[in-house]
């Protein structure tokens, strides 16, 4: 029997219609004839579901008790019985009860598939077992119900079921996924919209990584070579030339506009042909600052060998079914094209449906360069036992051959001797001993042992061509030693300099390290004695800023090596000379320590500025305090005692109390504007020291709430939330201050301000909404800044203190305090802080329900089961 066929409607969180999707599929099927049975459905309670189970067929489901409850699951020997042409059957994901026939209800599914049946069903993105770590990073949620993505890849059908994070949110906000009471706290955490943007994310490209597999797979099945322009990628041709950096902003360029955005990984590579010998001609210096730039712009490197160069670019193209390739445009000269048309020619030429741009640069006919220039990169001991043996070796041969033993060797043996010599004072000296050995040789071979002999003359041609062939030889050898010595030494030093600059421009530009530690790296680099920074007085006079090791330079004159950091900045090294090269990585030293001094002094000018913008804008705006929001509660207690104390007016008691209120009011505005003011100043002066402890935010919310509007406040701070590392004095006046700001602008008449709180995976958050006006997304920021009034509120409200110093004290507790609109209009103040459950030794509360950080758990779902399940919840 054919096994079934199953298909999947796929979303990226609860809510999106995957099983509203499904239904609407089976009435589909059904209206045309096909046997279809509704094996199990999750309506949730929403009519609109529900009704889309009218007229189709709808198995009955199996009762189960488990420890004292019942609950409804598949009847899957009763499908199997009843043997439909296909079965909905709703959340692949589910856990079965206990006592069931599989533990799992893909498993349930995987039977029917087995048994012929199709089966429609439905997943959510965070139910794949290889993003369960991704979606707990994002959501703070680990889902425990979680399916092997191999079920969901032998899926014939994945649908995804896609609907905006703003409209997801609007629907819950409306009520139409879950019930009203967990509205707020479900908008709060698992559905905010950064986290719904995410998982959307990962469900597009989940889904369009499943495309692209089954596109490569129907390509190789029938063997199709040429591309298709499914999708734009551009591939790169590195060669670890200058004009590098050109090609890759170029090719960035097309890829970002073949997708109008940034270019992403799967769109733009870049491709770096190796010979097969594994010996490269180029900068490993240029070549690591362009793999640099190429993951700044979005793409990734790849390293191929191949010993044919077109070719080998063409192969990696096709392969990862490149759409365009970049060439920069020959850098050989005119001649050279003798030797044939090129790599850039040759691919255009070879590229079939491939579009190939050349990018012209400005190394463009400069010329490559056959080989590097000759110089001798071996020690000194090595290139004087290489003369002597170029020297004396020949002498010392000769006298051997002379011996009565040896006189009947030949002269083509004599040759060869000679000719083995000059490889070995190659191998040992290089060039130069090699070539002395080799005409010092031949010279010897003339005189000694060529007719006539003891005579500066060759007779024969034979012996002239086989003498000329010895030096050529000799010579050969000598280069070919000579260069994979100085490839050897330039590739070791590449890589030392390679990795002390990395170190050194990540921690110099990280910030990671201070001058003194920078000055002791130079110094362990280098190998000298002392490392000073020297900063010029006059023209006569240094001072030294800073040094490390034995006996530092007090002047320029005293180093051994010198190198200028800026005009009246230098780096003065004692110890020993240093060549030429070690210099360039020197200067490179002294470059960063510019940069890492300039960097300081421009922050510590910032921070003046900052400092003198802050006191002058707090100066201002006492000014106005005092002019306005003081004068206004000073001249009301005035009046009120002036009132009291006239013996002129007549007053009843109802006359006496409200003066005695209005003086009462008053005197609460001055205390609370001063206290503010105060601590203000203490957040400006950064005398803020908070006295962390792991309090309960149960204990602290009531106490900030003392002195509020009855009814003015509705609580929801749940008892077994973890505790919180803050101040609790800190925390109580931070909470007063936003709960107040909240009261002031929630209009009469609305639901009363929700102080809720919740967890987070390692966080706690405190959310206080409101229903007022709201603030513009532009203004959210700065509401949190002193002396802010936004909108119309009136004077004498106070003088825009309360949030900032809220932020304040919440910063200083390390937690953070953010604005959020309220689902249905109003703002939302989120105060976090760190769990001081997360803390070693410490025990993270499990957060699963829609109340503290995730999805409502699954009412069926049997006591000793997983109790952190994501209920699925459609409807349209």
């Amino acid at each position: 029997m054919p096994r079934g066929k199953l298909r999947i409607y796929l979303g990226a969180a609860p809510g999106v219609g995957k099983t509203y999707a499904a239904l609407s599929e089976a009435r589909r099927r059904a209206g045309r004839g096909t046997d279809i049975v509704v094996g199990f459905i999750e309506a949730h309670g929403r009519q609109k579901t529900a009704d889309l189970l009218d007229g189709l067929e709808v198995l009955p489901r199996r009762t189960i008790s488990h420890r004292g409850s019942t609950f409804d699951e598949l009847d899957v020997d009763a499908l199997l019985a009843r043997a439909p042409k296909v079965a909905v059957v709703d959340e692949l994901a589910h856990t079965n009860v206990p006592g069931t026939r599989n533990p799992k209800r893909w498993q349930d599914i995987d039977e029917l598939l087995d048994a012929g049946i199709d089966v429609i069903s439905t997943v959510n993105i965070q139910h794949l077992e290889s993003l369960n770590d991704v979606v707990e990073q994002i959501t703070g949620v680990r889902q425990r119900e979680t399916i092997p993505d191999e079920i969901a890849r032998r899926a014939d059908q994945i649908e995804l079921c896609d609907m905006s994070p703003h409209s997801l949110r609007r629907r819950m906000s409306h009520g139409n996924i879950y019930p009203a009471e967990k509205v707020d706290a479900a908008l709060s955490n698992y559905f905010r919209e950064g986290n719904l943007t995410a998982l959307r994310e990962l469900a597009l490209l989940w889904v369009a990584d499943r495309v692209d597999e089954g596109l490569a797979r129907y390509r190789g099945e029938h063997k199709i070579r040429q591309t298709w322009e499914a999708r734009e990628r551009v591939v790169v041709a590195l060669t670890g030339g200058p004009e590098g950096e050109t090609l890759i902003r170029r090719a960035a360029r097309v890829a970002a506009r073949s997708r109008g955005g940034q270019p992403q990984p799967s769109h733009l590579m870049a491709v770096h042909v190796v010979g097969s010998d594994g010996l490269t001609q180029i900068r490993p210096e240029a070549l690591a600052y362009q793999k640099q730039l190429l993951a700044q712009l979005g793409g990734t490197y790849h390293q191929v060998i191949g010993d044919d160069i077109p070719t080998a670019l063409l192969e990696f193209a096709h392969g990862v079914n490149a759409t365009q390739i970049v060439l920069g445009s020959s850098r050989r000269r005119n001649w050279q094209y003798i030797f044939g048309p090129g790599v850039g020619a040759t691919v255009a030429r070879e590229s079939g449906d491939i579009d190939v741009h050349i990018v012209t640069h400005e190394e463009v006919g400069r010329g490559r360069g056959l080989l590097p220039p000759l110089a001798g990169s071996l020690g000194r001991l090595r290139r004087f036992w290489g003369w002597v043996a170029g020297v004396l070796g020949p002498v010392v041969l000769a006298g051997l051959l002379h011996l009565p033993f040896l006189s009947g060797v030949g002269l083509p043996t004599e040759i060869l001797l000679f000719l083995c010599l000059t490889v070995i004072a190659a191998m040992i000296g290089g060039l130069w001993p090699a070539l002395a050995a080799a005409l010092w040789g031949s010279f010897l071979l003339n005189v000694l042992f060529t007719p006539p002999l003891y005579r500066l003359t060759i007779t024969e041609p034979d012996n002239i061509i086989a003498l000329i062939i010895f030096v050529v030889v000799g010579a050969l050898v000598a280069i070919v030693v000579d260069l994979a010595k100085r490839r050897s030494f330039q590739a070791a030093r590449a890589r030392a300099e390679a990795s002390t600059l990395s170190l050194l421009a990540g921690s110099v530009l990280g910030g990671q390290e201070p001058l003194p530690a920078l000055l002791q790296r130079i110094r362990e680099t280098f190998g000298q004695q002392s490392v000073a920074l020297l900063e010029q007085l006059d023209s006569s006079r240094w001072r030294c800023v800073e040094s490390v090791g034995d006996t530092p330079c007090t002047s320029p004159d005293d180093a051994d090596a010198l190198v200028s950091v800026s005009d009246s900045l230098a780096l003065a090294l004692r110890g020993h000379m240093l060549p030429a090269a070690d210099r360039r990585v020197l200067g490179a030293f002294a470059t960063h320590i510019g940069i890492a001094l300039e960097r300081q002094q421009l922050v510590g000018d910032a921070a003046e500025a900052r400092r003198q913008a802050a006191g002058n804008k707090i100066r201002t705006a006492l000014l106005a305090a005092v002019s306005h929001d003081l004068r206004t509660p000073l001249t009301s207690i005035k009046a009120s005692v002036s009132s009291l104390r006239s013996t002129d007016i007549e007053l009843d008691e109802e006359d006496r109390s409200e003066l005695l209120e209005t003086i009462e009011d008053s005197t609460d505005r001055l205390n609370g504007l001063v206290g503010n003011l105060l601590d203000m100043s203490r957040l400006q002066t950064d005398t803020v020291r908070p006295k962390i402890r792991a309090v309960g935010l149960e204990e602290v919310v009531p106490a900030a709430l003392i002195g509020l509007p009855s009814n003015s406040v509705r609580v929801d701070v749940p008892d077994h939330l973890p505790r919180v590392r803050v101040d609790s004095g800190l925390l109580e006046r931070a909470v007063a201050n936003v709960v107040q700001n909240a009261v002031r602008y929630n209009p009469a008449g609305k639901d009363p301000v929700r102080v809720a709180a919740s967890a987070l995976g390692d966080k706690v958050e405190l959310r206080v909404a409101d229903h007022g006006p709201g603030v513009p997304d532009d203004s959210k920021d700065r509401i949190f800044e002193a002396f802010q009034r936004l909108g119309d509120a009136p004077r004498g409200t106070g003088v825009g203190l309360g949030l900032a110093v809220a932020k304040g004290f919440t910063e200083a507790m390390d937690g953070t305090l953010v604005a959020e609109d309220t689902p249905g209009g109003g703002l939302t103040m989120v105060l976090t802080f760190a769990s001081a459950a997360a803390e070693p030794g410490g025990s993270t509360a499990e957060t699963g329900d829609a109340a503290s950080g995730g999805p409502p758990a699954n009412s069926r779902t049997p006591s000793g089961t997983d109790t952190n399940r994501v209920t699925e919840t459609e409807d349209v």
